[in-house]
Formats: structure tokens, C-alpha cells, sequence
């Protein structure tokens, strides 16, 4: 399996690479570069284990609702499982969200103190430095206005976003960004894609409504944000939430380049 990706930069104390494995488009971000070593070698093992339980089990792939899994599955496939049963879908929703834990867990285990896994989106973070989080959320006008601000309290988090105007990924709903906010990226990632199957119909504040009240019914969720055109809403118990200045283009620009507080992941 091969990886491709930018070599690993060092600027202000940490290490930053991106890294493609497969359908496993990476960030990683550390304050130590074993732990960036050890995430990718996470991502590669947890990949290989994914696709050989596939092979045999078509079902965990193709389900739009949950499913069992035996105790002997790898573990990445149970905690994919396991979301998916908390959030009610199927669980392939949430395996980007668990390989981004599991990454997490390798990097702390090297003795990080500041790590961040972002796979296509979800991201598994626990950090002794502050950061924010910017939505990307289409063509809404709030997209990249609007974000988080992600303090020592909020560690360690999961962040998961389903969107029916910017994911290739396929929705039930007409979210531009469904946002979950959970202990863990697994759970966040399946939520998101619940709550954005909810976001549906002619009447966008109504179907932002609908996506929220959905939220609710997760248990285990912190909350939950959902933009739908120029309507947003929230509920529950969110990072303290951010008005962000500045077009798309140079949000992106700015990704995680150093973790301050002025700049922003994309989600």
C-alpha cells in the first residue's frame, strides 16, 4: 500500500504532513515527528485490516443502516460499528472518523502533546495549544465564516462534517454542512452523516430544524451545527463559536500552517 504526500515540515515546533493513503486523504500535525511516523503507520495498518474484512464481509461496506460485527473484528471495524449504532447508520459512515482515532492513539502513545489527525474532513485532536476550526460549508455564504475555537477543555474531541453540496460521499439530505462535535472522531463522523440525511426539504430553516432535533436524539453527542444556505443552528454543548473573516482561498492557504489562533482548519 503505497503513500504519498509532502515531505514532513518542522516550522515553530511542529511537525506538519499530509499524507495520501488510498482514500485516505491525511493531515497530521505534532509536536513530535515519531508521533507523525507512528500516525502513518497507524492509517496503513488499520487500511489493510479494513480491506481485508471487506473482502469478506460486503454488508459493513453497502449498509445504509447498523450492523453487528463479531468480537473478533479488528478493532478499527468495531469502533466504526459501534458509532454507527449510536448515531443509526451504516457503518462505513464512520470508519474515516475511526481511522483518525486510532491514528490519534498512536500519537499520543509516542508522548505528543500536541496531536492532530484530519482524514478528508474528520479530525481526532487532543492539544496543549489552542486552535480553530473554520466550516467550509459550499456555496453559503457562511461557508468559512464560521467556526470554533478549540481550547484546552475541549480536549480530546472529534469533529465530523457531512455535507450534500461539497462530499462526494452519498446523502439522503441538503445540509451544506452538517457539523457533529463528540468525544471521539468515530461518533462525530457517523452523527454528521445522520443529522445531514435529516436536512431535507423546500423549507430550509424547517429542514435546519429537523437536522438539529435530529442531533438531539444521538446520546453521546456534545452538539451538533448545521448550515443549510444562509441559515444556521446549533444545539447542545458546542467550542466556543467563531465569526471568521477572510475568502476561501486564503482559508485554505492558512490551514493548520502553524496552529495559531488567527488561522483555521478546514473542515
Amino acid at each position: 500500500m503505497s503513500v504519498v504526500g509532502t515531505p514532513t515540515q518542522l516550522h515553530r515546533g511542529l511537525f506538519r504532513a499530509r499524507r495520501v493513503i488510498k482514500q485516505s486523504n491525511l493531515l497530521l500535525v505534532s509536536n513530535l515527528l515519531g508521533a507523525i511516523s507512528g500516525a502513518t503507520k497507524s492509517v496503513l495498518s488499520n487500511r489493510a485490516l479494513l480491506e481485508e474484512y471487506l473482502r469478506r464481509h460486503r454488508i459493513f461496506l453497502r449498509s445504509l443502516i447498523p450492523v453487528e460485527v463479531e468480537e473478533e473484528a479488528p478493532r478499527v471495524i468495531r469502533l466504526a460499528a459501534d458509532a454507527a449504532q449510536v448515531a443509526g447508520v451504516g457503518p462505513f459512515a464512520a470508519v474515516p472518523g475511526a481511522i483518525a482515532d486510532l491514528a490519534l492513539e498512536e500519537m499520543l502513545a509516542c508522548g505528543a502533546s500536541i496531536c492532530l489527525v484530519e482524514n478528508g474532513g474528520e479530525i481526532a485532536a487532543k492539544s496543549t495549544r489552542p486552535l480553530n476550526v473554520a466550516i467550509y460549508a459550499g456555496d453559503s455564504p457562511l461557508s468559512s465564516r464560521v467556526g470554533f475555537r478549540l481550547e484546552a477543555e475541549d480536549f480530546p474531541i472529534g469533529i465530523g462534517t457531512s455535507s450534500a453540496s461539497v462530499s462526494h460521499a452519498f446523502s439522503f439530505g441538503e445540509a451544506d454542512a452538517a457539523v457533529a462535535v463528540a468525544n471521539t472522531a468515530a461518533l462525530a463522523d457517523a452523527s454528521a452523516t445522520g443529522i445531514c440525511n435529516a436536512v431535507a426539504g423546500n423549507d430550509v430553516e424547517a429542514s435546519v430544524q429537523a437536522g438539529l432535533e435530529a442531533a438531539e436524539e444521538i446520546r453521546q453527542l456534545r452538539g451538533a451545527l448545521v448550515i443549510r444556505g444562509r441559515y444556521v443552528g446549533s444545539v447542545g454543548r458546542l467550542p466556543r463559536l467563531l465569526n471568521l473573516r477572510g475568502n476561501m482561498d486564503d482559508m485554505f492557504k492558512a490551514t493548520l500552517q502553524d496552529l495559531l489562533p488567527q488561522e483555521a482548519i478546514i473542515l
